[in-house]
């Protein structure tokens, strides 16, 4: 059998990243086999190896490759607003919608990738891909709560982002559900209303 060329090697290993990038959103780090990924790819299991030392140097990737995604969507997001407000508005609604609920491929790696780190060891590479991630994005909210008190400011972006992460996750566990609906219009109206209602209803310890 002849060898393919580095570019189809390099184009071949695009697709797996990208093909598991999508795979361990909708069903987790652990959830998805070496066989999964490679047929969603197009690609014979045995050409996994090739690419990868394995399943988790391919999660590593493939798990930062789903936070930088996040990343750039909430950067283009907020690019279109000057109004913080209007710009954290923009971050929320589509969060806490139908289509985010429903399409966890190409959602929140967040929601798709906590429960996995709960059985994580503390110095795991997969712990370190998930907390780098999530760090940024928390960066990236918090840039957009902005009150003058840094601390509170910082408090309040990990109350809301908590908010926004357990509801979609409840409104996944329960689709099908009116109540499902009702968690994701709750939690998008109460993070969306007027900033100094939605300051006074979070307690700030």
């Amino acid at each position: 059998m002849p060898r393919v060329s580095r570019k189809q090697a390099d184009l071949n290993r695009e697709i797996i990243v990208e093909a598991a990038t999508r795979l361990f959103r909708e069903r987790g780090l652990h959830g998805i086999s070496v066989v999964d990924v490679m047929g969603a790819a197009g690609l014979t299991h045995g050409g996994f190896y090739g690419h990868f030392e394995s399943k988790e140097a391919l999660a590593r990737e493939a798990g930062g490759r789903a936070f930088e995604q996040s990343a750039e969507r909430w950067k283009a997001r907020i690019a279109e607003h000057d109004d913080k407000t209007a710009a954290r508005h923009a971050l929320v609604d589509p969060y806490l919608s139908a289509a985010s609920r429903d399409n966890p491929g190409d959602s929140c790696p967040v929601v798709a990738f906590a429960g996995d780190m709960c059985h994580e060891a503390t110095d795991s590479g997969l712990r370190q891909t998930f907390m780098e991630g999530l760090d940024k994005l928390l960066e990236s909210y918090g840039s957009l709560v902005n009150s003058g008190d840094a601390e509170r400011d910082r408090r309040q972006a990990l109350v809301e982002y908590s908010l926004m992460v357990g509801a979609l996750t409840l409104a996944r566990a329960t689709r099908g559900e009116p109540l499902s609906d009702e968690i994701l219009d709750a939690a998008r109206a109460f993070l969306t209303a007027d900033d100094s209602t939605t300051t006074a209803a979070i307690p700030i310890l």
